[in-house]
C-alpha cells in the first residue's frame, strides 16, 4: 500500500528535468500510438470476415448477396458488407458503429439464430437500411455508382431517361433499386408498418354515434362474440358507430351496391367502383345487416345500384375520426414508392374508375404491402377527376 502511495505522488509531482518539447513530443506519440491503436481496431470491424462471423448474417444474407451482380460481374468489382453497410464519411461512420450496438444485442440475445427468427424480422431489418440510405442519400451506393461518370450512350431509352432525371435531382439509388443485392422482405402479408407508427392503432374512448375512419383493413363479425368472420371492411372507409361492446363495435357502413346476386360488395358512391366493404354471402343475405333504400339504373353500363346501410361488428381498434393523416401517408407513398422510377400521372388525371387498372399495371414495379396497395388506389380514386376537375 505504502508503495502504491509513494508511486502515486511521484506521477503527481511536476517533471523537473524534462523540456516542454520532451513533453509535447511525448504526447504526440502517445496520440499516434493512441489513434493508430484506436483506427487499427476501427478497421478491423470493418472488413467482411468480422461481419459474417456472426452465423445468422454469414446462412442469410451472405449467401444472397453470392448470388447477385455485386458478388460477380465482367468487371471484377465487388461490394462487400461495409462497402454498403458503413458510411464512408468518418463522423457517420462513428455513429454507425454505436448504432451496431443494437446488433451486437441481438446477437446475443439471438434475435435471428434460425431462418424463421430472421424472416420474422427481414422487414423491420430492411426498413431500417433503407431509412438509412434515404437518409445518406445513397452515400454508399455513389461511392461506385456516380451520374456523373456515367455512359448514358451506353444505356437503353427508357433507362437514359429515368437515370438522367434521377442525375438531375441527385436522387437516391434506393428509392428505385431495392432487393438487388438481398432479397426483399415479404409485404404483401405485412400490415403498414409506417403508416401504424404514424397513425397509431386507433381513438380510444369511441362514441356512439360518432363517425371514424378505418386506419387498416378490418375483419367483420356476425356479433359481438364470435370469431366466424363476416367479410372485410376496407381501408379509409367511413363508418358511423352504432353500439360498443367490450373489443367490438357494431358499425354502421352507407354506400351503394350494384344489385347482382347477393350484392355483397358495398362501394363508396353510385356508379364508382371504390371499396368500402365486401360481406360474406351469409352475412349479404342474413336479415338485419343490409337495409336498401333506393334504386337506378347506370346509364354508362345499364346496372342496377341500390343505395345500402350495412349494420355489422368490427374490432374497436384502428378506427380514427380524421382522415387526413391516411391520405397525408397516401400521397408521400405514391410520390416515393410509384413516381420516383417512372413519371407518373397526376391524381386528378384519370377518373375514379379507371385508376384500379393503372394502380394494378404500377405496383408490378414496387414493393408494397396489401393494406398500402388499398389505401393508395383509394386515395387516387377519390382525388380523380370524377371528384376534381381542374386537371380537365
Amino acid at each position: 500500500m505504502k508503495w502504491f502511495i509513494n508511486t502515486w505522488r511521484r506521477l503527481n509531482q511536476p517533471a523537473k528535468y524534462l523540456t516542454l518539447g520532451t513533453i509535447s513530443l511525448s504526447a504526440f506519440l502517445m496520440g499516434i500510438i493512441f489513434w493508430g491503436g484506436f483506427n487499427t481496431a476501427l478497421e478491423m470491424t470493418n472488413t467482411e470476415e468480422f461481419c459474417i462471423s456472426c452465423h445468422s448474417m454469414e446462412s442469410k444474407p451472405y449467401q444472397e448477396l453470392q448470388q447477385t451482380v455485386h458478388w460477380s460481374n465482367h468487371s471484377g468489382v465487388r461490394a462487400t458488407c461495409p462497402d454498403c453497410h458503413v458510411p464512408h464519411n468518418w463522423s457517420r461512420k462513428i455513429g454507425r458503429k454505436i448504432e451496431a450496438s443494437h446488433d451486437m444485442w441481438g446477437w446475443l440475445m439471438q434475435t435471428v439464430n434460425t431462418e424463421e427468427k430472421f424472416e420474422s424480422k427481414r422487414l423491420e431489418m430492411a426498413s431500417r437500411e433503407w431509412k438509412r440510405f434515404d437518409r445518406d442519400n445513397s452515400l454508399a451506393c455513389k461511392n461506385c455508382h456516380n451520374y456523373d461518370s456515367m455512359k448514358w450512350d451506353d444505356m437503353s431509352k427508357l433507362a437514359q431517361k429515368q437515370m438522367k432525371r434521377a442525375a438531375e435531382i441527385d436522387q437516391s439509388c434506393v428509392d428505385c433499386h431495392k432487393g438487388i443485392a438481398h432479397k426483399l422482405p415479404d409485404m404483401g402479408t405485412s400490415r403498414a408498418p409506417e403508416l401504424i407508427a404514424q397513425v397509431g392503432s386507433g381513438e380510444t374512448g369511441l362514441v356512439v354515434g360518432a363517425q371514424y375512419f378505418t386506419a387498416l383493413t378490418k375483419p367483420l363479425y356476425f356479433n359481438q362474440k364470435t370469431d366466424v368472420e363476416a367479410g372485410t371492411l376496407n381501408i379509409a372507409t367511413k363508418v358511423t358507430v352504432l353500439e360498443i361492446n367490450g373489443s367490438r363495435v357494431l358499425v354502421g357502413i352507407n354506400g351503394w351496391r350494384k344489385k347482382i346476386g347477393a350484392g355483397r360488395v358495398i362501394y363508396f358512391d353510385f356508379g364508382l367502383n371504390i371499396l368500402s366493404a365486401q360481406l360474406s354471402k351469409d352475412a349479404a343475405l342474413e336479415e338485419g345487416v343490409m337495409n336498401v333504400f333506393e334504386q337506378k339504373e347506370d346509364p354508362m353500363t345499364g346496372l342496377t345500384w341500390q343505395r345500402v346501410e350495412a349494420k355489422i361488428w368490427t374490432d374497436a381498434d384502428y378506427l380514427i375520426n380524421d382522415l387526413q393523416p391516411l391520405w397525408d401517408y397516401a400521397r408521400t407513398t405514391y410520390t416515393r414508392s410509384c413516381s420516383v422510377c417512372h413519371t407518373q400521372p397526376a391524381e386528378a388525371h384519370f377518373d375514379a374508375n379507371s385508376w384500379p387498372g393503372m394502380f394494378k399495371g404500377m405496383i408490378a414495379f414496387v414493393n408494397m404491402d396489401q393494406d398500402t396497395q388499398a389505401l393508395v388506389q383509394k386515395y387516387l380514386q377519390e382525388h380523380s377527376s370524377t371528384f376534381d376537375k381542374s386537371a380537365h
